[in-house]
């Protein structure tokens, strides 16, 4: 039965993603207004598809340009955020090259960036700075890999820079730089009863996994459950420097991680008190 599953949920999905790709593809050549609302409505019928229940905590900001800064699990993070936010992504750029996945990845307008050339890093951060004066949410996955899905790996401060990209000036003349948001991604139940520890490398894709067999074995093992929560958004100002919000970050993510784990995700505890976490939380208004 798990293997008759797995083939009729992968053939579904293969045929409408394929019947839908075209209608997507126009939308951004054209930049119709669709290119940000499909991508969310598609990955909200792929979650109820393939039996992925998604638990959201706290707001996602969508008013305006945002950097969401994440932890990352497994190839099932880009279905869960996106069925509760309108979002892009920032990924690394050999993802562009990766067959059918990498042209979903196109389709939602992910921005593709080398972390080995440094000639190519400034001419990133500027497509990045475009997108969010444009309006958009883009998602960093900010560990630079992916996770076992039971701890959050220390985020990266060079993956931060994009937070340093002021969006304009407040009414006394100050630059403002994007609001960063914290989100943390948790896989928390298997067929409707608490996933453990070790069922959690069913769906956890990290190290020198193969995609194809481990996808196969996800869909075999059955419907999960996820849970995503959106911080306080932080400032990079308020934060004290690129390392200090990176840190900040991660302990935001790391706690929502660690409750959700201990199924306390609609409980989120407060900050630790300290003088830059208590100013950290302060949002700047601007303009993926």
């Amino acid at each position: 039965m798990q293997t008759a599953r797995a083939i009729v949920l992968l053939a579904v999905f293969l045929a409408v993603t394929f019947v839908l790709m075209p209608w997507q593809a126009s939308a951004v050549r054209f930049g119709l207004r669709r290119r940000k609302t499909f991508p969310h409505r598609f990955h909200k019928f792929l979650c109820r598809l393939f039996g992925i229940r998604v638990r959201k905590v706290g707001t996602p900001i969508q008013d305006k340009g945002v950097l969401m800064v994440a932890n990352h699990t497994s190839y099932f993070d880009i279905l869960t955020l996106s069925s509760v936010a309108r979002v892009s992504f920032v990924a690394k750029n050999e993802v562009a090259g990766w067959p059918f996945f990498g042209s979903l990845a196109r389709l939602q307008e992910t921005i593709f960036i080398s972390r080995e050339r440094r000639a190519k890093t400034g001419e990133a951060r500027d497509q990045i700075r475009e997108r969010l004066l444009a309006g958009d949410a883009l998602v960093l996955f900010a560990e630079g890999t992916s996770d076992d899905g039971n701890h959050v790996l220390p985020f990266k401060s060079a993956l931060m820079g994009a937070a340093e990209a002021i969006v304009g000036r407040d009414a006394t003349g100050h630059d403002v730089h994007v609001p960063v948001q914290p989100v943390s991604i948790s896989y928390v139940g298997l067929h409707g009863l608490p996933m453990g520890r070790e069922n959690r490398a069913l769906f956890a894709w990290y190290g020198d996994m193969d995609l194809v067999p481990h996808l196969w074995e996800a869909l075999k093992a059955g419907p999960i459950d996820a849970v995503i929560e959106f911080h306080p958004p932080l400032d990079i100002d308020k934060a004290g420097g690129r390392k200090e919000l990176a840190q900040l970050a991660e302990a935001a993510v790391r706690r929502g991680q660690a409750r959700a784990l201990a199924g306390l995700a609609s409980d989120p505890a407060p900050a630790p008190a300290g003088p830059k976490m208590a100013a950290a939380p302060a949002l700047v208004r601007q303009s993926a």
